[in-house]
């Protein structure tokens, strides 16, 4: 079947007219850096631009090269990350940059293969770095240029399986020029026309050929299959707090849910954790303390499971720094921007009650 040509002139166009500056963005024939394109594609796997954007330039600013974050400590890398979320990214971001220190010379490769071997790098990104750090005319499909091409040519067969056909339309319409601008006008187009809400039709440079504009219903497309509801789980944390203002903190496992980050102790919850009884939250807690648990508890979603987890807290008196009560742990003053979300949920909780606790101590 003959498909209608994607008209990629008026695309240019408008992207040189409506373009978003974007720290780690050059424009055709200028390329921005291989390393600028890797970073900013693994921190913008689902965390949007604006979030993203203060991460980057700070990575940036600490580590200019991907020799600099791979010479970097790996406590350092994760609490630089914190707040980002998915923190299997982080982790393999490092040791991405250590293989192409160490086995390119501190160059990524040009080779989608080569690319591909990278931890972290599936053929999106490494389509993202060959096209905006190489300037080659590689097919690069996310979210955003999905949702363009599916209306455009009205794909009917629901997401994920959808992803072979737009990628197959995606690279037999491939303009051949401007390889580097080609991904990011898309990008920029459905941000700011082509959304998935209300796309504005009336103003869309392309809308002439788009099935979706003909037939009236653009947010028909893309199509998805159903979603099935997420798993519950629940667990608790417990967080000790010291009279010098120091609490009781664990580095996760390098494997698994928030992998080599800093958090509270907990049950429950995962594998990693030891069982919690939710119907007695309090029988199994990590050393003796007088723990109270709290009536509020805190809620978080991750990709594959929602999570409502309990609070304790407990004021453990004069602990010395060195005291392990638990093993992995470390009393030290609590920073937020280090703790993973689900950990400064927590921290929100407890704090205020840790607080009024010291303040009513120190008065009696």
């Amino acid at each position: 079947m003959t498909m209608t040509p994607f008209p990629a002139a008026a695309l240019f166009d408008w992207y040189d007219r409506h373009a978003r500056i974007l720290p780690w963005r050059s424009r055709w024939p200028d390329l921005s850096p291989a390393y600028h394109v890797w970073l900013s594609e693994i921190m913008l796997q689902q965390t949007v631009v604006a979030t993203v954007i203060p991460y980057f330039l700070d990575f940036v600013r600490r580590w200019p090269s991907v020799c600099d974050l791979a010479a970097a400590n790996n406590d350092d890398v994760m609490a630089a990350w914190a707040g980002l979320g998915y923190y299997a990214r982080a982790r393999n971001l490092h040791r991405a940059a250590k293989i192409v220190c160490a086995a390119h010379g501190g160059n990524f490769p040009e080779s989608r293969d080569a690319l591909l071997a990278l931890p972290g790098i599936g053929p999106y990104t490494a389509g993202a770095i060959a096209a905006i750090g190489f300037g080659a005319s590689s097919v690069v499909v996310d979210g955003n240029i999905e949702r363009v091409f599916a209306r455009y040519y009205a794909i009917s067969t629901p997401l994920p399986a959808a992803k072979a056909d737009i990628s197959a339309a995606y690279a037999a319409q491939h303009p051949g020029e401007r390889p580097s601008d080609y991904p990011q006008a898309l990008m920029d187009f459905a941000n700011a026309v082509c959304t998935p809400k209300a796309p504005a039709c009336n103003a869309c440079p392309v809308a002439a050929g788009c099935a979706a504009a003909k037939a009236g219903t653009p947010e028909t497309w893309p199509v998805k299959a159903i979603k099935k509801p997420k798993p519950e789980r629940h667990g608790i944390a417990f967080v000790a707090y010291s009279d010098t203002g120091a609490a009781c903190l664990v580095k996760r496992p390098e494997s698994g849910l928030l992998g080599g980050m800093l958090a509270f102790p907990s049950a429950g919850w995962t594998p990693a954790d030891s069982d919690w009884n939710a119907d007695a939250p309090l029988a199994s807690p990590p050393f003796p303390a007088n723990w109270t648990l709290l009536d509020d508890s805190v809620s978080h979603v991750f990709t594959h499971f929602s999570l409502t987890m309990r609070v304790a807290v407990a004021r453990m008196g004069a602990v010395r720094e060195g005291d392990k009560l638990v093993a992995g742990a470390a009393w030290q003053k609590v920073r937020p921007a280090s703790l993973p979300t689900l950990m400064r949920k927590v921290w929100k909780l407890a704090e205020p009650v840790l607080t009024n606790q010291s303040a009513r101590h120190a008065q009696d």
